[in-house]
C-alpha cells in the first residue's frame, strides 16, 4: 500500500503539487495508472515516490513506514524512464545484472535471475547482445528487466512507451502488464494516453493540475467520469443536459433508460454514443434529424459530423453516408457516460 497524505513539491518558487492525496494499492490491482495531460506533475510525483524529489510538504508512506528519512536506494522500488536509459555498450544480460552486483549477489544467483528475466521478458536468447544493437521494443523489455531483477517492492514506470510507434505501444502495452502481474509486483505506470492507460491499468487515476482528481476501474472511469473537464479528458465530445424519472433519462436527443436516481443530471456523448441512421429507415422514435457535415472512414468505423438544431454532433454510422445526407441521431445507452453521478 502507498499512501501519499497532502504532499507539496516545489521547484524554486513554482509549486508542481500542492496537498495531493492519494492511495495506490487496492485489492486485486496490481498495475495503477497515472494518467494525465502533459505538464500536470504526474512524472513529478513518481519521481517523488521513488525519492528523486524532495518534497515540500506531507508524507508518503509504503507498507505503512514514512519514507521521508529513506534515500532512493534504499526504497527498494524499481524505475524505468521513457528513455530507458540502459548502460551503452554493455550487454543485455550485464544490464539486467547490474542491480543485483550492486546489491552482491553471487554470480551463480545473478546468471540464474537474468536467464529468469529474459524468459520473463520473452528475450532468451538476447543475453550477450549490445544493448545498442536492440530495437525500441527490446530495449524497454530490458530496462523493464533490469528494473524487475532484484524484486522490487514497487515498480515506477514513467511513460515507458512514449518514444514508440502506436503498433508497437498498444502490443507492448499490453505484454507489460502481463510480465508484471507474472512476476506479481505492484506497479504505477504514468502515462497520458488513454489507450495505454486502459490496457494496462487494473486501476486508473486520473490527474488534473497537480491534483487527483478521480480513481477507478476502467470501465468505471469510462462511464461515470466525474465531473465534465475528466469526461472530455476521456474522450467525451458533447455534454447534454437531462432529467430521470422512474428509469427513464428524458434528452433533447430521445430517451433512453438508465438506472439512476430521478432528478437532473448530465450525460457526456463519445461519438460512439450517437448512432446515424439515413432518415426514412427506422429510427428511434424521439431521435434527432440532422444533416451530415463531415465524413471520416477510420479504422474503428465511420465517424460523421452532423449539424443539428442542438449543435455539431459527432456519430458513428454502419452504413455509408455522404455530405449533405440527412440522418437521424439516436442514443446508444451502453455508450453514455453520466457524469459526477
Amino acid at each position: 500500500m502507498l499512501d501519499i497524505e497532502n504532499v507539496g513539491v516545489r521547484y524554486g518558487t513554482v509549486t508542481v503539487l500542492d496537498g495531493v492525496d492519494w492511495t495506490v494499492g487496492t485489492s486485486g490491482s496490481v498495475v495503477t495508472a497515472l494518467l494525465g495531460p502533459s505538464g500536470c506533475g504526474k512524472s513529478t510525483l513518481l519521481r517523488a515516490v521513488a525519492g528523486l524529489e524532495p518534497l515540500s510538504a506531507g508524507r508518503i508512506r509504503f507498507d505503512g513506514a514514512d519514507l521521508a528519512d529513506v534515500p532512493t536506494h534504499r526504497r527498494d522500488f524499481g524505475v524505468v524512464f521513457q528513455d530507458g536509459q540502459l548502460f551503452p555498450g554493455r550487454s543485455v544480460a550485464a544490464n539486467i545484472g547490474y542491480g543485483l552486483r550492486m546489491r552482491r549477489w553471487s554470480r551463480p544467483a545473478t546468471t540464474a535471475r537474468v536467464a529468469e528475466m529474459l524468459e520473463l521478458v520473452q528475450l532468451p536468447d538476447l543475453g550477450g547482445r549490445r544493448v545498442d544493437e536492440l530495437s525500441g521494443g527490446q530495449a524497454q523489455r530490458v530496462a523493464l528487466a533490469r528494473a524487475l531483477a532484484p524484486r522490487p517492492r514497487l515498480l515506477l514506470l514513467d511513460e515507458p512507451l512514449a518514444a514508440l510507434d502506436r503498433l508497437l505501444r498498444d502490443q507492448l502495452a499490453t505484454e507489460i502488464a502481463e510480465i508484471v502481474r507474472a512476476a506479481a509486483t505492484p506497479t504505477i505506470v504514468v502515462t497520458h494516453d488513454h489507450t495505454e492507460a486502459a490496457l494496462m491499468g487494473d486501476t486508473i487515476s486520473v490527474m488534473r493540475d497537480g491534483d487527483i482528481v478521480q480513481t477507478a476501474a476502467p470501465h468505471e472511469l469510462w462511464s461515470r467520469p466525474v465531473d465534465a473537464w475528466t469526461a472530455r479528458f476521456l474522450g467525451v465530445t458533447t455534454v447534454i443536459d437531462a432529467k430521470v424519472a422512474g428509469g427513464v433519462v428524458d434528452t433533447a436527443l430521445g430517451c433512453i433508460d438508465l438506472p439512476l436516481p430521478d432528478g437532473p443530471t448530465h450525460l457526456g456523448l463519445r461519438p460512439e454514443s450517437l448512432r446515424a441512421i439515413r432518415s426514412g429507415d427506422n429510427a428511434d422514435n424521439g431521435a434527432m434529424i440532422g444533416i451530415v457535415a463531415a465524413v471520416a472512414d477510420l479504422p474503428a468505423g465511420r465517424r460523421l459530423r452532423v449539424n443539428t438544431r442542438s449543435g455539431d454532433l459527432d456519430a458513428v454510422s454502419a452504413e455509408p453516408v455522404e455530405v449533405g445526407a440527412e440522418v437521424t441521431l439516436a442514443l446508444v445507452a451502453e455508450r453514455v457516460a453520466v457524469i459526477g453521478s
